[in-house]
């Protein structure tokens, strides 16, 4: 049995007990909505529940708090694109989910234009910051490369052109989704939204004439092979 009178000291910082991955959310939801610069640290206070020193003493500074959002969020759009690219599926119907559960991102239930939180946070911050840049550049081609792998499989399978370029048709998926992005945080409408979508698709599997590399050069590889 303790006998010791001395009083126990809590370590300061983090609560007891909180939610790691709710104040993220909660902080992510507030960057997304003011911007890195427009969010306050009372802000995000308010909105995970945490004073400034839990703040801290859990997720760093508010740089390093907005670099782990933009980190997790981009993971969770990989994760995303994963599902909805289901090789199982055919190629449009794979890209159309994509697009899809973009725009469930991009406009939420409550009917807020938000567009997405990488593009419209990490963009602005790029130019003087290296580190915001490198983790938006890393994200660009974290969903390139998840396209690209997904059409080279779908090239494999005959649904596109065999002198079709996947790396190419990658960035040309991934512009279409930051278009959708711009512009739902524009106003456009759902609808707009996607039509541009589905013109998109259809530009990148049935009508990619100018994403294929010319006759001469797709001789080459297959004398190469």
């Amino acid at each position: 049995m303790p006998t010791s009178t001395k009083k126990e000291v809590r370590p300061r910082g983090r609560p007891r007990a909180y939610d790691s991955d709710q104040a993220l959310a909660d902080a992510r939801d507030v960057f997304w909505r003011s911007g890195y610069a427009g969010t306050s640290l009372d802000q995000l206070s308010a909105a995970t529940g945490m004073n400034r020193p839990s703040l801290y003493g859990a997720f760093g500074d508010k740089h390093a708090l907005y670099l782990t959002t933009l980190e997790r969020y981009i993971e969770a759009g990989r994760l995303a694109m994963v599902q909805a690219l289901d090789e199982d599926l055919p190629l449009p119907q794979a890209l159309l989910r994509v697009y899809e559960g973009a725009l469930a991102w991009y406009l939420p239930a409550d009917g807020a234009q938000l567009g997405c939180f990488m593009i419209g946070t990490a963009a602005v911050e790029a130019v003087d910051d290296a580190e915001v840049r490198a983790a938006l550049a890393e994200g660009l081609r974290t969903y390139d490369r998840t396209f690209e792998k997904r059409f080279r499989l779908a090239q494999g399978k005959g649904e596109l052109q065999e002198d079709a370029e996947p790396a190419l048709l990658a960035k040309v998926a991934s512009a279409i989704l930051h278009s959708l992005a711009l512009r739902a945080r524009a106003g456009d409408s759902r609808a707009s939204l996607r039509a541009t979508a589905t013109a998109g698709v259809a530009l990148i599997c049935g009508s990619a004439e100018a994403l294929r590399r010319p006759a001469s050069q797709a001789a080459t590889k297959r004398r190469v092979r």
